[in-house]
């Protein structure tokens, strides 16, 4: 008798048999025994701590303003939840009080911010679960779990993973912590960056400004044959390589875009002698294309007299007061040695 046929003959009689019948679905259909798992499966809720950050400049407590940036205010991040750092990339929703961050260990980590007029001081609802893989699984099981760069359109997240130099697609807008990682198509030079040097940043240029729909990539420390730090315009009006000028011994960690139509570059040093380093760069979209080798103007930048660490992750979004604010958080390592910080800026030109 065939397992149909058996489905048929239990299904006469459903009180006395449903157990066979569960038994023979999962035989004939053994999908039903791998249903994807929810968000409120994959989510551990847990508590972290914020430590306001009153001042940036260490010399000068007092001041506010860094060039076209004023500072906000910041807090210093902790928590006692296994897993917890390593923060890489992030990105902001709602006015800024809603975020999404990833962890370079293939983790999910989002919550919520909350402020004191505009000063950022404590963080709530705070929710970690792994990134899962095609097959349902979390990604990190593949070796997938160098998770360095994140960039959004519209809910469809873009995750970059340095050290297999790949870029894969979740569906966060619909599934949450649930969505799984989808390849895709990008140039085939992203896969000749070299190990631990590849791809760090990306960002995602909405369609009503110069390049919309492009998705930005670029690496930590690729170089092309100049000495440029290598870019990539994937999709988009105008697909093809870039590169980016590089100066002194700074590597790329992050990038975003501004309303205006401003790309944003987050970059850092470090030395032993002259400890971490940081800097942010502005290059006008218009002059992001194919070919061309970019180098824009350098907004500010920051050594061990001021309150940073390895910054890693840069995010823009526009205030309810209308402020264009950039969000910038640290990765620590998960060494004890280092901080998990938050800082907030307001660009005023």
């Amino acid at each position: 008798m065939s397992v149909l046929s058996r489905l048929s003959f239990f299904a006469r009689n459903p009180e006395r048999n449903w157990p066979y019948v569960a038994l023979l679905c999962l035989i004939a259909f053994p999908s039903l025994a791998q249903l994807p798992p929810k968000e409120d499966e994959l989510a551990v809720k847990f508590e972290i701590h914020a430590s306001p950050i009153e001042s940036f400049d260490l010399r000068d407590p007092q001041r506010r303003e860094f060039g076209p940036l004023v500072f906000r205010g910041g807090i210093e991040l902790s928590s006692h939840q296994s897993g917890f750092g390593g923060l890489s990339a992030i990105r902001l929703f709602d006015g800024g009080t809603r975020f999404v961050i990833v962890s370079d260990r293939g983790r999910w980590l989002r919550g919520n911010i909350g402020y004191d007029g505009i000063r950022p001081v404590r963080i709530s609802d705070a929710e970690m679960a792994p990134m899962l893989a095609e097959d349902g699984k979390p990604l990190a099981l593949k070796g997938w779990f160098d998770t360095e760069s994140l960039a959004d359109d519209g809910g469809i997240f873009y995750v970059g993973i340095e050290r297999v130099n790949q870029i894969v697609r979740f569906d966060y807008g619909k599934d949450g912590f649930a969505a799984r990682a989808a390849p895709i198509e990008f140039p085939p030079e992203i896969k000749k960056l070299p190990f631990n040097k590849g791809l760090e940043a990306m960002t995602f240029v909405p369609r009503n400004l110069p390049l919309g729909g492009t998705l930005i990539a670029m690496s930590e420390r690729g170089l092309d044959d100049a000495g440029n730090i290598r870019g990539f315009l994937i999709g988009g009006p105008s697909p093809g390589l870039f590169g980016v000028v590089r100066i002194g011994d700074f590597d790329i960690t992050d990038a975003a875009v501004t309303p205006s139509g401003d790309l944003l570059i987050l970059e850092r040093s470090f030395s032993l002698l002259r400890g971490a380093g940081m800097r942010i760069r502005r290059v006008p979209l218009k002059q992001v294309r194919r070919g061309a080798v970019i180098k824009g103007e350098t907004l500010f930048e920051a050594d061990h007299n001021y309150n940073i660490d390895n910054m890693e992750g840069l995010a823009v979004h526009r205030a309810a007061n209308g402020d264009v604010v950039l969000t910038l958080i640290s990765d620590d390592n998960f060494n004890p040695l280092q901080r998990a910080l938050l800082l907030q800026f307001t660009l005023t030109r």
